[in-house]
């Protein structure tokens, strides 16, 4: 199994045409009706990252199709990153889910990839396309983190250069570039909250969380467990896991949440496959 590089120009509801870069890993043909996994990237994160990389191989191990990609302004795709928001790329993510993929997925998402898996959970329920999801995968998740994480720590000084300027910039330690925080990333993230009471994915959910993760603090996804008050959730801590998660016992673990979830998403399939009523074409009415 090998990858392909594809693009995907995608317009968004501006009128806007952004050019999407992607990588998808078809199944072999004995295995061409397996579950799929789909990348979910973290915030200025690109599809070449460590943790994408060990999808794609256990995928591969498990004759299972695989996409990622990178979200406007993010590694090879087009686009300025000043002009992206959530909803952009949850659109993005939602173009690239139905036009590259085919029959149920697990999504896999890291960071801010959290976030734009359950705002994809919540775009697919709209549009009744329940089916096309069939787990979540999430890596210290991140959701609501423009309201939740960042906004509660503005200075009055970034404040006011949203106000004036539009953004502001901030050093990170994941990059020599600084981060540039728009106003628009800010106003945007209030209008996709999904930390609220009675969120139903109606889907296995696996968290992965590093208890040392001076970014997305672990209890900030155990607010995220208390919402899916419904659903099927197991989560695993690393006492000593930062915010990557992508030291080699980290990416062992990833890779084998993987294949457990594919192998529970394949047996309930087959279950529900099983069980569905013989047709009755030939019969009279």
């Amino acid at each position: 199994m090998a990858e392909t590089d594809e693009r995907l120009t995608h317009e968004w509801a501006s009128g806007e045409t952004v050019d999407i870069a992607i990588k998808r890993q078809s199944p072999p043909a004995d295995k061409a009706r397996s579950p799929g996994f789909v990348w979910l990237g973290g915030f200025k994160s690109d599809m070449a990252g460590t943790k994408a990389d060990v999808m794609v191989q256990t995928a591969a191990s498990i004759g299972a199709p695989s996409l990622r990609f990178d979200y406007s302004g993010h590694g090879i795709s087009g686009g300025k990153f000043v002009d992206g928001t959530i909803s952009r790329w949850v659109d993005e993510s939602l173009a690239g889910l139905l036009q590259k993929t085919a029959g149920p997925q697990i999504l896999v998402g890291s960071s801010m990839g959290g976030w734009i898996a359950l705002r994809l959970m919540q775009r697919l329920r709209k549009l009744g396309d329940t089916d096309r999801v069939a787990a979540l995968l999430l890596i210290a998740p991140a959701p609501d983190f423009t309201t939740e994480l960042m906004e509660p720590a503005f200075s009055d000084a970034q404040r006011e250069a949203l106000v004036s300027n539009g953004y502001f910039e901030e050093p990170t330690p994941y990059s020599d570039e600084p981060n540039v925080i728009t106003r628009a990333l800010i106003e945007d993230g209030r209008n996709n909250r999904t930390l609220m009471p009675g969120l139903k994915l109606s889907c296995p959910v696996r968290f992965l969380l590093g208890m040392a993760d001076p970014d997305v603090p672990h209890t900030h996804a155990l607010r995220l467990v208390e919402c899916l008050a419904d659903d099927d959730v197991t989560m695993t801590l690393v006492k000593d896991g930062d915010h990557r998660l992508s030291r080699e016992a980290d990416l062992g673990l990833l890779a084998r949440a993987m294949k457990q979830l594919h192998e529970l998403v394949t047996t309930d399939l087959s279950q529900v496959q099983n069980d569905a009523p013989a047709s009755n074409a030939g019969s009279g009415s």
